[in-house]
C-alpha cells in the first residue's frame, strides 16, 4: 500500500482517520493506530509483520529492563543485547546475499573451492527505518534522555506508526513521546487543516514533478544499465543525473510532507526532514538539510558514539569516514552505495578543512559548486554498477554525441526538470508555507488534490526510498 494508490486515499485512510476521532481514551487510540500500522505494513506482505512485531518486544521489554535497573553493566547488557538482535535481523536481511557475494569472490581469488550459499532472501519493506527508531529508543532510555514507556500499545504504535514506517523520517520515541501522552484530546481543526496541507503538498511533489521527471529518464537508465544502448550523449548524461537529482528531492521530500501531514491529522507532530538542500552553502551545510532525520540519527548515535570530535581533527576525520560509509552502506548492499558515502565524507572533509576560503566565495558561486557535487555523488547513488556509473560520468565530461543513443530525450523532460530547478533554487520549503486554517482554505486543497489526482493518471508508482 503507497500514499498515492486508491485504496490508500479512497478507503484505508478516511476508515482509519474517522475511527480514530470515534475512538475515546488514549488505549483505544493506540490500539486503533498499531493495528492499522500493521494492516498498512502487512497488505505488502504480512510474514514481515512478525518481523515487526518481534523487533518491538524486544525493544519494548529491553527498554524496561534497562529502566529498571541501576547497576551500568547490566543496562549496558540490555542495550547490547537489544541492538544486536536489530542489526542481527537487519544484516540478515539486507546484506547477507552482499557479504556472501564478495566472500565467494575473495575464497574464488585464493583458490579456495568453498563457496557460501546464495539464499533467496526478500528485502522486507522499511525495516532499516524501523531498526533505527527502536535503537534509537533503548539508547535513549540507556542515556536517561526518556522514560521507557510502561504502555505496550503506546510503544507499538510509534514503532508502527504507518505515516512514517515504510520511508521514515527517522523519527525518535522522545520527539513525539509528548504528543503520544495526549493523544485523547479532541480533534484540532488548525491541525487537521496544516495535515491536508502538507499531505496535498507533498502529494503533489511526488505524482506531478517526481514521476514525470522519472518517466522521461528512467528508459534511459534503464536501458543503458541492460545494455541496451552502450554509451549514453553528452546532454543525456547530463539532463538524467540533473533530472535524478530533482526526481531524488521531489520524490523523498514528497514522501516526508505526506508522512508529517499524516501526523497531525491524528495529533502527532512528526519533525521536519528538508530544509531546502540544493540551496547549501557548503556539503557540510547539506547535510543538515538533507534527510535531516537520517543525519542526525548518524550524528547522535554513531559519530559521537565514536568520540566525534573530542579526540583530536584526525580521530574526528576517520570518524567522519566511517559514519559516511555506514551512511552509505545503510542505503543498500551495494558498492556503490559505499563509494556515494566515501564520496561525501572525503567532500565534508575537504569542506571543513577548506571553510576559510570557502566562506570567502560569493554565496551564489559556492551555492552553485555544491549543487555540482552533490549531482556527481547522486550518480554512483542511482547507477547498479561501477560500469553504469563510470560510463555515466565519463559521457557527462566528454562531449559529443553517443554512438548508439537509441532512446531520444522526452521533448518535455528538460521543461519538467526547469519546473523542479526553480520549485527547489527559488520557492520556500513546505515547512515555511503558511497554511491556511479557515474554511475557504478547502477548496485550494481540494484544488490541489484534484490536481494531483489527474495527474497520476492511472499510475501508482511507489517510493524511491521504500527500497531502503
Amino acid at each position: 500500500m503507497i500514499f498515492n494508490s486508491n485504496i490508500f486515499l479512497f478507503a484505508f485512510l478516511p476508515v482509519v482517520f474517522t475511527l480514530f476521532w470515534i475512538a475515546r481514551g488514549k488505549q483505544q487510540r493506540y490500539v486503533l493506530l498499531a493495528i492499522a500500522g500493521y494492516v498498512f505494513y502487512g497488505y505488502w506482505d504480512w510474514r514481515f509483520c512478525i518481523l515487526l512485531a518481534f523487533s518491538s518486544i524486544v525493544s519494548f521489554v529491553s527498554g524496561l529492563m534497562i529502566d529498571g535497573t541501576d547497576s551500568q553493566q547490566r543496562k549496558r547488557a540490555w542495550v547490547i543485547g537489544a541492538v544486536s538482535v536489530d542489526l542481527t535481523l537487519l544484516g540478515f536481511f539486507k546484506y547477507y546475499n552482499f557479504v556472501a557475494a564478495n566472500l565467494g569472490v575473495a575464497l574464488d581469488w585464493l583458490s579456495v573451492r568453498a563457496q557460501p550459499p546464495v539464499l533467496h532472501i526478500i528485502l522486507p519493506i522499511g525495516i532499516s527505518f524501523y531498526t533505527f527508531h527502536t535503537i534509537s529508543y533503548v539508547v535513549d532510555v540507556s542515556k536517561g534522555r526518556v522514560k521507557a514507556t510502561r504502555n505496550i500499545a503506546e510503544y507499538f504504535t510509534y514503532v508502527s506508526l504507518f505515516s512514517q514506517l515504510i520511508a521514515g523520517p527517522i523519527v525518535r520515541y522522545r520527539q513525539i513521546e509528548a504528543d503520544l501522552e495526549q493523544i485523547d484530546g479532541p480533534p484540532r481543526s488548525d491541525w487537521i487543516a496544516i495535515g491536508i496541507g502538507f499531505f496535498v503538498v507533498g502529494l503533489i511533489k511526488k505524482v506531478i514533478i517526481a514521476d514525470h521527471i522519472g518517466g522521461g529518464i528512467d528508459p534511459i537508465l534503464a536501458a543503458y544499465a541492460n545494455g541496451s544502448i552502450s554509451a549514453m550523449s553528452f546532454g543525456q548524461a547530463w539532463i538524467t543525473a540533473i533530472g535524478y537529482t530533482c526526481q531524488l528531492y521531489f520524490d523523498f521530500s514528497g514522501y516526508s510532507d505526506m508522512a508529517v501531514g499524516l501526523g497531525y491529522l491524528f495529533s502527532l507532530r512528526i519533525p521536519q526532514n528538508f530544509d531546502a538542500p540544493y540551496r547549501s552553502l557548503g556539503i557540510q551545510d547539506f547535510w543538515r538539510r538533507w534527510h535531516i532525520s537520517l543525519s542526525t540519527w548518524l550524528r547522535d548515535y554513531l559519530y559521537i558514539g565514536l568520540g566525534g570530535n573530542r579526540k583530536g581533527k584526525r580521530r574526528m576525520y576517520v570518524n567522519i569516514m566511517i559514519v559516511m560509509l555506514l551512511g552509505g552502506l545503510w542505503h543498500g548492499a551495494s558498492w556503490t552505495f559505499v563509494i556515494w558515502g566515501a564520496y561525501h565524507g572525503i567532500l565534508l572533509i575537504i569542506d571543513r578543512l577548506g571553510s576559510p576560503f570557502f566562506r570567502k566565495l560569493p554565496p551564489m558561486l559556492y551555492r552553485a559548486q555544491t549543487f555540482f557535487l552533490v549531482i556527481i555523488g547522486w550518480v554512483f547513488f542511482r547507477a547498479t554498477s561501477f560500469r553504469m556509473a563510470g560510463g555515466w560520468l565519463r559521457s557527462m565530461f566528454t562531449a559529443g554525441p553517443a554512438r548508439d543513443a537509441a532512446l531520444p530525450i522526452a521533448p518535455m523532460l528538460p521543461i519538467w526538470i526547469g519546473i523542479a530547478l526553480a520549485v527547489v533554487m527559488f520557492l520556500p520549503e513546505t515547512w515555511n508555507f503558511r497554511f491556511g486554517t479557515t474554511r475557504r482554505w478547502a477548496a485550494v486543497y481540494a484544488a490541489g488534490f484534484v490536481l494531483a489526482y489527474v495527474f497520476m493518471n492511472g499510475t501508482n508508482s511507489p517510493f524511491l526510498y521504500y527500497q531502503f
